[in-house]
Order: C-alpha cells, then sequence, then structure tokens
C-alpha cells in the first residue's frame, strides 16, 4: 500500500470548497493520511498556489502533527509564516477574475516527533524534511474566484 492524502471535503482535483476559502472561515480542510510508512512520528504540510501571478503563493507551513490518528490534528500542529506574512494556514484565494488556481496539499511523512528547524521560513522547513522525511504524498484542488 502506498502512502495517500485525502480529504473528506474534496476529491483530487476537485474544488475546495468554500468554507476553507477567504471567501469562508479560511479554516484548514480535514485530511486524512493513509499508509504512512513504518517509523512516522509526525507529519508537516506545505500548501502552496503554483499559478499565482507573481510565482508561487505559500498558504500553509505546518509541522510537528502527531502521528497518532488517519485524521491529521492540525490544531496541534506548529505553524510557519506564509506568503499572507501570518502564522497559520491561509486559504484559498486567487486575484477575482484570475481564472481557477490549483491548491497543492503536501504531507510529509518525518522520523521525528518534533522537527530541528533552524529559522522560521519554509526554506527551513524544507531544509528539515529533507534529512528526516520518509515519505510524501499530495492532494490537489482547485478554488477560482468570480469577478
Amino acid at each position: 500500500m502506498v502512502f495517500a492524502v485525502t480529504s473528506p471535503a474534496f476529491s483530487e482535483g476537485a474544488a475546495v470548497p468554500t468554507r476553507f476559502t477567504c471567501d469562508g472561515n479560511d479554516v484548514p480542510p480535514p485530511i486524512r493520511v493513509s499508509n504512512p510508512p513504518k517509523g512516522t512520528k509526525s507529519f508537516a504540510v506545505i500548501m502552496d498556489d503554483p499559478d499565482a501571478p507573481r510565482g508561487t503563493f505559500t498558504h500553509w507551513l505546518a509541522y510537528d502533527i502527531p502521528a497518532s490518528t488517519p485524521d491529521l490534528k492540525v490544531d496541534s500542529a506548529k505553524t510557519l509564516r506564509n506568503s499572507f506574512g501570518r502564522d497559520g494556514y491561509g486559504g484559498p484565494c486567487p486575484p477575482p477574475g484570475h481564472g481557477p488556481h490549483r491548491y497543492f496539499f503536501r504531507v510529509y511523512a518525518v522520523d521525528e516527533v518534533s522537527l530541528p528547524i533552524a529559522g522560521e521560513t519554509r526554506q527551513d522547513l524544507e531544509s528539515a524534511l529533507e534529512e528526516h522525511t520518509l515519505a510524501n504524498a499530495e492532494l490537489m484542488g482547485r478554488y477560482e474566484r468570480a469577478r
């Protein structure tokens, strides 16, 4: 069995429901993992939008998510600053009339309960993940705002 990520809120490639976007409650959707590799002690999530007008836009950087259940307990995660300039989750929010954007929720199975992160940036998280990732999987959703 392969490590996989799903959400009961939307399926792969489908629209992210409005309640999980800047037009709704701006809260993270529920995320489930299946078949994490043996030795997984925690999870990390990087969510981004590669279709943003000025290049990839980071919406969410979360780590040290307990590996105790298949439903990620993101409320107990540590977070870093996203491209909105705040810590935590920032939901899909493409410019109105810009067309549909893709949002990738990448989940990393980590071999440490607490990742040793040297700083407070996405690059710092990615550097720590390079050394401690057992496997990763992703879920992609789409969102579009009307004009």
